[in-house]
Formats: structure tokens, sequence, C-alpha cells
């Protein structure tokens, strides 16, 4: 293990999980472009992993909607739990615990700032699922997927999105709510927003976001907190 990987262990404490099979850790963090790069036959990429971790956070998903929505019909059901597991969520996810940071890249990528795409922080986080898996089993997989996955809510950005609305209609229909985007930063494959939303003129709340629809779920949630 070279000095980079030794440091991408380092995320074992972030997340409170410590792999048997330290090899499965790195493989689940190392991008196409880093063993490619490197003629690394020992490593596999994340590809593998990830394929076993996305059938791995369906099932748990499902389990917990099925669980904590009795009344939820199957196209409920299944709507709530895309809106979990699709890419800007679990990239969202992977944000919150800084996995950009760990992700094993070429040269290429890392110049390409890989480690801030959606794409590649939703594919690692599922392979860190998939890594668990192997290495301790669905229980501890599953924990995984519930302290930073599920944790945060079923909430999506129509989700945040309505229930502020219907906050805002439960005090006063006559207050209108709108998303301003103030700030845009970034080359355009990797630009950052930062929206805010206005209640009735006055500013509740703001967020940044590696899209228009991100930002604006934060700034929705940040309204929703003031609003109690």
């Amino acid at each position: 293990m070279n000095l980079k990987e030794s440091a991408a262990m380092d995320i074992q404490d972030i997340i409170g999980y410590h792999f048997h099979d330290t090899s499965l850790l790195v493989e689940a963090l190392s991008h196409t472009s880093y063993t490619n790069e490197r003629k690394i036959n020992k490593i596999k990429s994340y590809q593998r992993l990830e394929f076993l971790g996305d059938a791995v956070l369906e099932l748990v998903t499902s389990r917990y909607l099925f669980e904590r929505f009795p009344d939820y019909s199957e196209g409920e059901l299944t709507k709530t739990r895309a809106s979990i597991v699709c890419e800007e969520a679990l990239a969202a996810c992977a944000g919150a615990i800084d996995l950009g940071k760990y992700i094993l890249l070429g040269v290429g990528e890392s110049m390409n700032h890989g480690e801030r795409k959606p794409s590649i922080l939703c594919d690692v986080m599922e392979a860190i699922i998939g890594a668990i898996f192997i290495d301790d089993g669905y229980e501890s997989a599953s924990a995984f997927i519930d302290k930073y996955i599920l944790s945060r809510g079923v909430s999506t950005e129509k989700d945040m999105k309505t229930a502020l609305q219907e906050a805002v209609q439960a005090v006063s229909h006559d207050k209108r709510i709108v998303y301003e985007v103030i700030n845009s930063t970034g080359p355009e494959h990797l630009r950052n927003y930062e929206v805010k939303v206005l209640i009735g003129g006055e500013e509740f709340g703001r967020g940044i976001g590696n899209s228009k629809k991100e930002a604006e779920m934060k700034a929705a949630a940040e309204a929703l907190n003031k609003l109690g």
C-alpha cells in the first residue's frame, strides 16, 4: 500500500467503520483512472463493488420505506426510493463526509477535479456500501446506510420545496416563495451555485450546491429550520 492509499484509510475514522480487510476499502476508493494510469493489477477499480453496493442500498432503503410508510402505494414507495438513491442525493451524502478528499484518482482525473463530480461521488458511496457488505455483512452495511443516507430523511429537492410551500401556506396564502441564484463559480462542468430563498420578499435561507436544484433544496431546508 503506497502513501496515497494509506492516507485514504483515514476515511475509516470519519465513517466510524474500520475494515477487517483494508484492501476492500482501497478498491472501493479506486477510480478506473487511478488503476489504469498506475497499471495496477492487484487493485481493481470500484466498479464491481459499486454494482453490489447499489443492490444493497436499494434493499435497505426499500425495507426502510416499507416499514416507515405503511400507507404508501407501490408507486409512492418506488418514487420515494428513487429520490433517495439518485446520483444527486448520494453525492450530497458523500459531500457531507468529505468523501472526495479520499478518492484515489489518476493524474488526468485529478486535474479535472474528479473528486467533485457527482457521478464519481455517487459511485464511490455505493462502492463503500458494497465493501462493507463483503467485509462484515448486511447489518454493518445497513448501519452505514442508516447513518449517512437515511438519517438525512426522505426529503428530495421537490419534497423540501413542497414542505416549505406547505409550511408557508399554513401561515399565510399571500406570501410568495422565490428562489434566486446569487452566485455561481467554477467551470461549466463543475459549476457551484448559491441560491437564496425569499418568503414574502424576506430572505429566509441560502444554499450552495453543484446544481441549482441542490442549492434550492438546501436553501429550502434552512428556511424550514428557521420556520421551526
